[in-house]
């Protein structure tokens, strides 16, 4: 009589686990534009979710502490003329966060550690490019201050924030709609799919696709692809017949899958989630109520089952929180925060120990917050693999960290592009409830903006003086 060997692996009995009540973030009107983003974004500092305003787009950020109720009047981001698409928090620095809308602008956004006063309204820089709305949003995973945005115009526009200049336009490789874009480890290639069916790998600073994989799925639904640890590319997507289906190839032989698996009939979009220090990938699908997650491996069939976590409630988006933002003393491995209708709720996913020492095999080095890179020297052709950190002590945040903008050219005095500030509730007079702390933070931050402003114009002056006696 055969035994079955059982495949060996610490992942095996990983088990999710809702956060209890009071843990949760309640009251929050989450938006309900159809669109297939993950509508939340989350660092070990801030959770930002995209929620209905009326007149514009907006979304709230809150301290990941503040849980509970969420005041009605909460201060929220608002800027964008038509509804927020995408928003994506800057790995290198946990106080800026990117937003896209239907609008066709991305602004970038400096988030106080302290609550603001009113809404926030003026982003550091809107970057304008798109001549559709932009509803995919990417930071560079090791170089500073690059972002990438993709468009309704099929284009993708590789950024440098900094500046706010383009660095990269690509925009003739897809030939319809691009349903997600994916970095891989070290930043030097891209991972896209789109509504034509194709797979591609591009690399962005030569300007060509290098491997592609027409109708890695059949069916004509949106397909998702992320890089994995071992330079595999994962995909989810729907057969010919509408049911739903995971695949895992290799970028050097585009020709066969090295696995290819139907999940079930549903018609909700998943949304890959990739942990590379465990090679986990965490399934989401919208309009589901679980998540499915997988371990990747060397060994047949590559893609293993490991279990699922089922809830009553469907999710309406999904934020992943870094490694770094991981409670390691209690072995979680993942955090997830599902919007519901109303509420945000966090999912802790966890590998059982009885030993209360560090994990180390669940823990290895992991990206921290710092880049491997500049912008110009990504762009000039440098990659470097991100800066890992240990976790072995836990993860604190550094503290609040400016993004400096310099734009080139002085010479343009054109006042800024961007929806005009109208009269409304975030200009109402100040609460008496505000801590004295948070109006002076507040008084800095505005001289610190006058300061710059009249540096500025003494730099005008100045160029003005010299072309005059050049003139002369």
């Amino acid at each position: 009589m055969s035994r079955r060997v059982v495949r060996q692996s610490k992942f095996r009995h990983v088990f999710g686990q809702a956060a209890k009540a009071d843990q949760a973030y309640e009251d929050i009107r989450v938006s309900k534009v159809t669109w297939d983003s993950s509508f939340c974004a989350v660092n070990p500092k801030f959770l930002a979710i995209i929620v209905e305003a009326g007149g514009g787009g907006a979304f709230i950020v809150l301290p990941l502490a503040k849980t509970g109720r969420v005041d009605k009047n909460y201060p929220l981001v608002t800027g964008h003329t038509a509804p927020v698409l995408d928003i994506d928090w800057c790995p290198h620095n946990d106080n800026v966060i990117a937003s896209a809308s239907d609008d066709t602008t991305v602004m970038v956004w400096q988030i106080p550690d302290y609550t603001p006063v009113r809404n926030i309204t003026e982003p550091i820089i809107t970057l304008e490019g798109h001549s559709k709305r932009v509803g995919i949003l990417s930071w560079h995973p090791t170089a500073r201050n690059v972002l990438l945005s993709a468009g309704g115009d099929n284009v993708i526009i590789i950024w440098n924030v900094g500046t706010g200049e383009v660095l990269l336009s690509l925009d003739d490789m897809h030939p319809d709609v691009i349903h997600s874009v994916c970095w891989n480890s070290n930043g030097s290639l891209l991972a896209t799919t789109c509504k034509d069916k194709t797979l591609r790998i591009v690399d962005p600073r030569k300007g060509q696709v290098v491997a592609e994989r027409f109708a890695a799925h059949e069916g004509m639904r949106p397909m998702r692809a992320v890089f994995t640890r071992q330079g595999h590319i994962f995909t989810t997507g729907f057969t010919r017949m509408s049911q739903r289906e995971l695949g895992l190839w290799d970028p050097n032989n585009f020709e066969e899958p090295v696995a290819l698996q139907e999940m079930d009939t549903s018609n909700g979009v998943l949304l890959p989630f990739y942990d590379a220090d465990s090679s986990i990938v965490y399934l989401c699908g919208k309009g589901d109520s679980s998540i499915r997650y997988f371990e990747i491996t060397d060994e047949p069939p590559f893609v293993h089952y490991l279990n699922t976590f089922s809830s009553k409630e469907p999710q309406r988006g999904m934020g992943f929180m870094p490694k770094r933002g991981l409670d390691v003393s209690k072995c979680e491995i993942a955090r997830f925060y599902k919007l519901h209708e109303r509420k945000c709720e966090p999912i802790i996913m966890t590998v059982p120990r009885k030993s209360d020492l560090f994990q180390d095999d669940l823990y290895p080095d992991t990206p921290g917050p710092e880049p491997a890179l500049e912008a110009d020297e990504w762009l000039s052709g440098q990659d470097a693999e991100p800066v890992l950190i240990s976790l072995r002590e836990g993860y604190v945040p550094p503290k609040h960290r400016e993004l400096r903008v310099t734009k080139r050219n002085i010479l343009d005095v054109r006042p800024p592009s961007g929806p005009r500030r109208s009269q409304s509730a975030s200009d109402a007079p100040l609460s008496q409830q505000h801590t004295l702390e948070t109006l002076l933070e507040e008084i800095k931050a505005l001289r610190e903006r006058v300061q710059a402003q009249e540096q500025r114009i003494t730099a005008l002056e100045n160029m003005l003086c010299e072309l005059v006696d050049g003139t002369d």
